[in-house]
């Protein structure tokens, strides 16, 4: 074979390499998912182009390339001082359409402040998204010793944090397992402190007690109570939760921070309820769809 051919071969071999390499359309799309929700998690300080790249995983050019195709959509724009990355205006328009469907966090807001001022403590909303828990809000009490281990956007996989631990005993035993199958690795690299046997007697106690309690297994010192909140359906997707010192968790205070819990839970499983027969029978819209029937969950 002439240098010719040897040269148009090994042209022939990169491009078939570069073609292997490149992502389907589903791989690129997950990967600006991906990318968006990184973005989010830090919605004060935003986030720079090297902790995008080390927390997704993603080659740098891979990850810039995604970043200015955000950009140009109006889903992520770049502060011109400081060089990080900050969801932009396009996001904030499609989460407020989204809110319309996915209502609690309107529904929930005055809850979680009243728990705040009830309790002194730090109240929270958060839902469940796949096998993930994540944080929509938070509302600080006048106690002046805070937990700051939670804010708004904070994701955890289903097991870690007391979010995570109510949302995940609220799932029956088989989607218990998917979950902890899904998020083994997570668990095992970023929750050392956590195992399958911590896991599962904290589920248990969960269903036993009908709240979760966190006693500073993420974090020392800071402990966490949540309560599930479910839909017409018996679904759980959500819970409020508290957060404090150690102190301020203990078996004289948490019949009180449990009660108050479950009368706000109450108070929102009734909202929701009517808000979706309300939106159900409003003129002109069409009746709800049946919602697919599921496994019984534990309470």
């Amino acid at each position: 074979m002439d240098t010719q051919g040897v040269h148009d071969m090994d042209q022939s071999l990169v491009a078939a390499r570069e073609a292997a390499s490149e992502p389907t359309g589903t791989q690129s799309i997950a990967r600006a998912a991906s990318l968006l929700r990184l973005v989010a998690s830090r919605p004060a300080r935003g986030a720079s182009l090297s902790e995008l790249v080390e927390e997704s995983g993603l080659q740098k050019p891979t990850c810039r390339r995604i970043l200015v195709a955000l950009i140009e959509a109006g889903l992520v724009e770049q502060e011109t001082v400081t060089r990080r990355y900050f969801l932009g205006p396009e996001s904030f328009i499609l989460g407020t359409v989204a809110a319309e469907r996915f209502g609690i966090h309107r529904l929930a807001q005055d809850a979680v402040v009243r728990l705040a001022q009830a309790t002194g403590d730090a109240a929270f909303l958060q839902i469940r998204r796949d096998w993930s828990c994540v944080c929509l809000q938070r509302e600080d009490g006048d106690y002046p010793i805070r937990s700051h281990v939670l804010a708004p956007s904070d994701r955890h996989p289903l097991g870690a944090g007391v979010g995570g631990i109510v949302l995940l005993a609220a799932l029956d035993d088989e989607d218990v397992e998917r979950a902890l199958s899904a998020n083994a690795d997570l668990l095992a690299k970023r929750y050392p402190m956590l195992n399958r046997t911590i896991i599962d007697r904290l589920v248990q106690e969960t269903r036993e007690r009908g709240y979760a309690m966190n006693r500073g297994l993420l974090f020392p010192g800071s402990w966490g109570m949540a309560v599930a909140v479910r839909d017409a359906q018996g679904r759980a997707d959500a819970c409020l939760s508290l957060a404090s010192i150690e102190s301020r968790m203990q078996p004289d205070r948490e019949p009180y921070l449990a009660g108050l819990l479950k009368d706000e839970v109450a108070k929102l499983e009734a909202r929701l309820q009517s808000f979706r027969v309300e939106a159900a029978t409003m003129p002109g819209q069409p009746d709800a769809a049946p919602m697919p029937r599921r496994r019984a969950a534990h309470r």
